[in-house]
This record gives structure tokens, sequence and C-alpha cells, in this order.
């Protein structure tokens, strides 16, 4: 017995939803999900059923039979025209038969004669973007006077009762993927996600519409509309270390020492092209300089464009079998929830995921038995003249997630167990907001992430007490910032860069939107 998913396509006649249920019954089939919600759509039922492989062939065939079965997408574009009628009778009869027999549907009609245009009819019709709206459109107006107001190709414009339909036609744009039966397992997906939240007591719209705006600003915020928060830190006579706020996801730190350059994370891959149009206003060229790179965890705004360099990148063990699982929470308490495996796989999409080559993955210790404060010691790595220490996380956010310390520096760099989330622009916590309402927590283990937290804070307040100056945390979102008497301030000036007016204006952290 397998467990299949498929969707399906119900008229809204009493007894239709019990004839396809029939069907999965008459071969066995045990249903193990089902999610309809006339308000959303008022036509699609997503199922999941266990059966045999020759029992879902023929619930399969069944349903096609009787056009329940779902096993395309076609794009559906809508016309808005006003159409002049003469006022006698028949008219408006012979107009809906031309509409009909073109294979069109109509979507909103709307006519009074007494109103103040008593021989105009205002018509909105539903067309298959492939079949004959042209056509139709070219007979319509040898025949009626016609003046039309928009032709809709995106699906915009598309009614609640082909929900579904609409969604799938912004979902194309959004993840760079057009074949049919992907697209349809991937809403079947996210379909899961809202019928989770929607038990948590979300609204369902809210959920589809928290997915499809996460995808809109990250293609949104490429090209022309790329941006990046800037901070140069002298860290040392041989280091400088270059933070860049990407305008979604984690940031990308650049070591500049004398031997070359150093990476710890690299941003989602969907921003690679602007970050290296961005680098050589920096005088930073990865192509030449970049030696290595560091991975903190497996999330694709932290190691998504790895694959596009050619050099060796150090991470845990656990990192890269999240990277092979496609589960952020692989290893957790939540690594069976069907919230991270489907985020996991829309953020991927979304951000054209491009991880490091396996060839090219170094791999440290899974475990120590020495320890910093609660976190095992895996090693140590030399940057430049810094030697930092590699801890390894506990799993509050994800599983393998590993910290650098450069306990002489009190240097911190906790990846997203921390980090000065009042440095965040209002654009980048709206966009930090959608991984919280979509898995609930962006932490796998929140009483971990928790105590890591604490932990975090008591080592820098204890390099404060020691040494008499503040640690320095260079967090996995956020702007660099000192951390002294309980409070974070960001440390030195951000610059604003655009790919428009290249680098120079000031940054606005926490303020307003741009």
């Amino acid at each position: 017995m397998n467990r299949y998913s498929f969707i399906s396509q119900v008229p809204t006649s009493p007894g239709s939803l019990q004839r396809g249920v029939s069907i999965i019954t008459d071969h066995h089939g045990n249903i193990n999900r089902i999610h309809y919600d006339r308000k959303i759509d008022p036509h699609t039922v997503f199922f999941e059923v266990t059966a045999t492989e020759d029992g879902f062939a023929r619930i399969r065939e069944e349903l096609a039979a009787i056009g329940y079965l779902q096993t395309s997408i076609t794009p559906l574009s809508t016309l808005t025209f006003h159409v002049f009628l003469p006022h006698e009778p028949g008219a408006l009869d012979t107009f809906l038969t031309y509409i009909a027999g073109a294979g069109a549907v109509i979507g909103k009609i709307a006519f009074d004669d007494t109103g103040s245009h008593p021989d105009r009819v205002t018509v909105t019709i539903i067309v298959e973007e492939s079949g004959p709206a042209d056509e139709l459109l070219g007979m319509l107006t040898a025949r009626y006077p016609m003046e039309v107001i928009e032709y809709d190709r995106t699906g915009e414009h598309l009614d609640d009762t082909v929900f579904y339909l609409r969604f799938a036609q912004k979902m194309r744009t959004l993840i760079g993927r057009d074949d049919d039966e992907f697209l349809l397992a991937f809403m079947a997906d996210i379909n899961h996600t809202a019928h989770e939240l929607t038990n948590l007591g979300e609204d369902p719209k809210a959920v589809f519409r928290n997915v499809l705006e996460a995808g809109e600003y990250i293609r949104e915020t490429c090209g022309d509309g790329f941006y990046a928060d800037v901070q140069q830190f002298e860290a040392s006579e041989e280091v400088t270390i270059y933070a860049f706020q990407l305008p979604g996801g984690g940031n990308i730190y650049l070591f500049r020492t004398l031997d070359g350059l150093v990476m710890l994370d690299t941003g989602y891959a969907v921003y690679h092209p602007d970050v290296m149009r961005m680098l050589p206003a920096y005088g930073l060229n990865l192509h030449e300089g970049l030696s290595r790179i560091i991975i903190s965890h497996g999330d694709a705004d932290h190691c998504g464009a790895g694959g596009f360099f050619d050099v060796p990148a150090l991470m845990h063990p656990a990192t890269l079998a999240i990277i092979r699982s496609g589960n952020r929470a692989w290893g957790s308490v939540n690594e069976s929830l069907v919230l991270e495996e489907v985020y996991t796989t829309m953020i991927a999409l979304y951000s054209r995921w491009h991880p490091p080559a396996e060839e090219n993955i170094s791999l440290l210790p899974k475990e120590s038995e020495v320890k910093r404060s609660i976190f095992p010691v895996l090693g140590t790595t030399t940057i430049g003249d810094l030697t930092f220490e590699i801890l390894l996380s506990l799993g509050g956010h994800q599983v393998g997630q590993t910290i650098l310390w450069c306990p002489e520096k009190g240097y911190l760099f906790p990846a997203d167990s921390l980090m000065n989330f009042s440095s965040l622009t209002p654009e980048r916590r709206r966009y930090n907001s959608y991984a919280d309402y979509l898995v609930t927590s962006v932490n796998v283990d929140s009483d971990l992430a928790r105590t890591e937290r604490k932990a975090l804070f008591a080592m820098a307040q204890e390099y404060e007490r020691d040494c008499g100056e503040p640690c320095t945390i260079f967090g996995g979102h956020g702007a660099i910032s000192f951390y002294a008497t309980g409070t974070m301030e960001i440390a030195g000036e951000m610059e604003h860069y655009t790919h428009r007016d290249g680098r120079g204006a000031p940054a606005s952290p926490g303020g307003e939107e741009r």
C-alpha cells in the first residue's frame, strides 16, 4: 500500500463529492486527508489516499472518466468589454450563443435599460489562453459595436470560483517551473499548509496571501529592485569584515584578509547576480579572491548560493543532511511537521536554491566533549590573524547550526540564534514575518532556542565584564552590533546600496520604509 495525493474538480450539485469518495472506496482506497472549502473554491478538493498501485490507477481512471480528476492547469484569461446590443427581444440570447459557441464562460454581466447607458452591456468573459480568444473578439466586433476595457492574461481578475487556478497562475511566475504535474503537486502541498494553519485558527485565504507575498517580495527585490545595507568593520590589523544585509533572508559576511577572502553564509541564490554586481563597488572580487565558504546552517538564505562558488564549503554533517532531505526541520522535534517541509520547498523554489556542490563540502566533527558555555567546541578556524572557535548550537533554530566565537576579541557570530531585531528595516521585518506565520516559528525547537539565546548573552556579558569592552555581535540577520550593559547598539555606520545610486547613501535601520 502506498500513499498518493491528487486534486479533484467536482460539481456543486448534491452528492457530487460523495460520488468521488465512492470511487475511492470501491477500489479499497483509504482517505488519509481531504480538504474542501467552498468559501475558498467551490470545485476543488484535495485528497491523500492509501491504496495499492493498481487500485490507485483504477481510482484515477474512473475519476478522469467522469471529469473529476485534475491533471493539468489550463491558463485562463479574462476579457472585459462593453458591447452595444439592439434593444429588442432575443438580442442578449443571440450574443450569449456566440460566447458559448466559442467555449468561453461568462464571469460577469451587467445591463440596466434605466441606467445612464441603456444600450450598453458590460461583460467579462473567461477564456483559455490557448483558445480562440482573439477569434471570438474578432467575430464579436464584426457584429456589434464594442469597447474593449481590459484583456488580462495573468489571471489576476479571475474570481474565487476558480481560486486555485488563479493561485496557480500566480505561482507559475514566482517559482520558475511551468510543468503542470509539478505545479499540481506543489499546490497540494500549499493546501496542506493552509489546512494545518486553518486548524490552528488562521484564515485560509490569509495563508495563501502570505505564500504569494513572500514570493512577490523576493521577485521584486531582484534586479533594479535590489538593495543592501552595508557595514565595514575593521576587525584587526589584517582582517576587515563586510556585512551585507540583503533585501530578504540572511546576511553575507566577507572577511578580507592579506591572503584573500573568506565568506560566511551566502544569501539566497536568486540574489547572486545582484551581489556579484554590487561587490566591485566595495573593491571585492569573489571570482579571484574567494578561498573558502563557512556555512552556519542549512536554510536557503544562508547556504542557498553556495553552488556558484567552486571553493571548499565548511559545514556540520547535519547541515548536509538538511540540504539532502529538503526539510529544514530535519533531526528536530518538528521534523515530521508538514509546515516545515512545505516551507522549505517553497523558499527553495522562490530563491532558486543552489547549495554547495557535495564535492566541495568539508564536514566538521558531529560532536565534541569540549564545551564553551553549553556549546560543544567542534574545532577552530583561522581567518587572517583571528582565531575562531566553532561552536555547535543545541539545535534551537536548526539542527547543526554553528556559531563562531573569537574569545580574544569578543567577536560572536551566532547565526540565527541571536540578532539585533531593532536594526531591521520595516521591509525586512515584514518579510521575516512570513516565515513566522507559515511555520508558526522560525525555530525548530523554541525551548532550545531560548536556552541558546540566554547562554549567548551570558557569554557576551562575561566578555564585557572580563575585558571592559563590549562584545561585538554579527547576527545572521540585521546590523553588526555592540552588546553592552544588556543592550545592542549598531556598530559604526551603515550605508545603503542600490544598483542605480551605488554606495554611500546613509542607511536607515529600523526606520521608515523606503
